[in-house]
């Protein structure tokens, strides 16, 4: 079982950037695909971006590609999340949530086994 804990959270301004980080535990991420979710008041959870098990393959939302960046460190047992030309509807509390399956769809969040507790973004105009 592995358990995953998101920092880097904060208060951000339109046009800004601020990197997320989540830190894994119990067991090697190098054995999981990872990604990051985020969920608005009032609003469903909704996919932001994914990583395969390997790196080799990512995936991002329509509403952030171009301006985040997935990416892991298996030697540190991390995964991150870089947030450029952030925006206020990026304002949510970010998931990162990690999936040891196989031949799955990872833009799904009901593939991914393992969540953290989440870390509040919220950006200003």
């Amino acid at each position: 079982q592995v358990q995953l804990v998101e920092s880097g959270g904060g208060l951000g301004q339109a046009g800004g950037s601020l990197r997320l980080s989540c830190a894994a535990s119990g067991r090697t991420i190098s054995d999981y695909h990872m990604a990051w979710f985020r969920q608005a008041p009032g609003a469903e959870r909704e996919f932001v971006a994914a990583v395969n098990w390997s790196g080799a393959s990512r995936f991002y939302a329509d509403s952030v590609k171009g301006r985040f960046t997935i990416s892991r460190d298996n030697a540190k047992n991390t995964v991150y999340l870089q947030m450029n030309s952030l925006k206020p509807e990026d304002t949510a509390a970010y998931y990162c949530a990690a999936s040891a399956r196989h031949l799955v769809v990872l833009t799904s969040a009901y593939v991914y086994d393992y969540w953290g507790q989440g870390t509040q973004v919220t950006v200003s105009s």
